[in-house]
C-alpha cells in the first residue's frame, strides 16, 4: 500500500515556518512527507531537513519522495518528544524551524493492518512504532473497568465510557476481544440506539482513546513543546497541528508557559523569581483551515495550527531563562 498523506494546512504551515533556503528543519511527524516535500522545495543543497517518525514504513516511503531534492536529508525513527537526543547525535546544536502534525496518519488508518480504523476488521494493534510491544490487545483485554472508563473518558471525551468499559469487561470474560471488529460490535451494544443515530461513529471516540494510551500520544506532546523550544535557533519558529481538545489544550498551555514562566504568586504587584521567556506566540488564535479545504479534504475540519518564535538569548545577569543547547 502506498503511503500518502494530504498535509493539512499545508500553506498556512510553511508561510509561518519563515523558511531560509540554507535553513535546518525538523519534521517531528514526517508521515507521507507531504509538508515535508514542501519544506525542501524551498532548501538549497545546503538546507536540511530532518524526518523522524515512530513508524519505519513512514520512513521508508518518505525517503524516497523526497529523494529528487537536493537538500541535505536525515530519517531517524523515534519519537519527536526524543529531538533533543536525536540532534545530540548528529552533532547539531540548533534548528530554524519544526513542524509536528498529531494524531494518526492517513496510511496508518487506511491500512486495515495496522488496527487503527473503526472502519476495518483487524486484530487490536494501533502501535505508531511496531517495534514496540504494547498494543490495544493489551489495553482492551488488560485493563480493569476503572482504568478502562478513566482512559476512554479522558482520552475520548466519551459520555459513554462507564458503560461501554463495562461491556467490555462482560465481553472478554466470554473469550478475549482480538480485532477491531469485535470492539465495535461491543461498543455499539453499549452505547444506546438513540445516541448512536446521531454524532459521529459510535466507536470514533474509544478508538482515539486507546490509541492516545498504547503510544502515550499525550505524555509525549507535554515533553515535546519544551523540547522542541530548548532546540529552536533564536527566530526559529515551531508549528504543531493538533486534532482534538486534549491536544489543542496541552499546546495552548505549554506554549503559555514558556511565554510567561513566572512563578510568582498571583498577589505580588512585581515578578520576583526571575524568570523570562524565551519565546513569543505569533498565533495568539490558532490558526483553522478554510472551508475550501475541509471540503477537499474532510479530515483537516478539526485541525489546529498554533505557533511560536524563539526569542535572542538574554544576558544571564538579567535573570532571563537561558535557551538549551544540545
Amino acid at each position: 500500500m502506498e503511503f500518502r498523506h494530504t498535509p493539512v494546512l499545508l500553506e498556512e504551515c510553511i508561510e509561518n515556518l519563515n523558511i531560509r533556503p540554507e535553513g535546518i528543519y525538523v519534521d517531528g511527524t514526517l508521515g507521507g512527507a507531504g509538508h515535508s516535500s514542501e519544506i525542501c522545495s524551498r532548501l538549497s543543497e545546503r538546507g536540511l531537513l530532518i524526518g523522524i517518525d515512530r513508524d519505519q514504513d513512514a520512513l521508508d516511503a518518505a525517503s524516497e519522495r523526497l529523494r529528487p531534492y537536493p537538500c541535505r536529508k536525515i530519517f531517524v525513527q523515534s519519537n519527536y518528544a526524543d529531538i533533543a537526543d536525536v540532534l545530540k547525535q548528529e552533532g547539531i546544536p540548533a534548528i530554524d524551524g519544526a513542524l509536528l502534525d498529531l494524531g494518526v496518519s492517513s496510511f496508518q488508518l487506511d491500512n486495515a493492518k495496522r488496527g487503527f480504523s473503526y472502519m476495518h476488521d483487524a486484530p487490536l494493534d494501533m502501535r505508531m512504532n511496531r517495534d514496540d510491544r504494547f498494543t490495544a490487545y493489551d489495553v482492551v483485554n488488560d485493563y480493569d473497568q476503572k482504568e478502562l472508563t478513566e482512559i476512554i473518558r479522558k482520552y475520548g471525551e466519551e459520555r459513554w465510557a462507564s458503560r461501554i468499559a463495562s461491556f467490555v469487561v462482560q465481553k472478554r470474560k466470554e473469550a478475549p476481544i482480538r480485532t477491531t471488529g469485535e470492539l465495535v460490535d461491543v461498543i455499539k451494544a453499549a452505547v444506546p440506539a438513540k445516541a448512536r443515530r446521531n454524532g459521529p461513529h459510535p466507536a470514533k471516540r474509544t478508538f482515539q482513546a486507546i490509541r492516545i494510551e498504547v503510544n502515550d500520544e499525550l505524555g509525549q506532546l507535554e515533553r515535546a513543546v519544551d523540547s522542541f523550544c530548548d532546540v529552536l535557533a533564536p527566530g526559529g519558529r515551531l508549528c504543531i497541528i493538533t486534532f482534538h481538545s486534549l491536544e489543542d489544550r496541552i499546546v495552548k498551555t505549554g506554549f503559555q508557559k514558556r511565554e510567561n514562566p513566572c512563578t510568582c504568586p498571583p498577589e505580588l504587584p512585581v515578578c520576583v523569581c526571575g524568570k523570562v521567556g524565551d519565546v513569543k506566540r505569533i498565533t495568539r488564535k490558532p490558526i483553522l483551515p478554510a472551508e475550501e479545504e475541509v471540503e477537499q479534504n474532510p479530515r483537516a475540519r478539526s485541525a489546529k495550527l498554533r505557533v511560536l518564535e524563539k526569542l535572542p538569548a538574554q544576558p544571564s545577569e538579567c535573570g532571563a531563562k537561558q535557551s538549551t543547547v544540545v
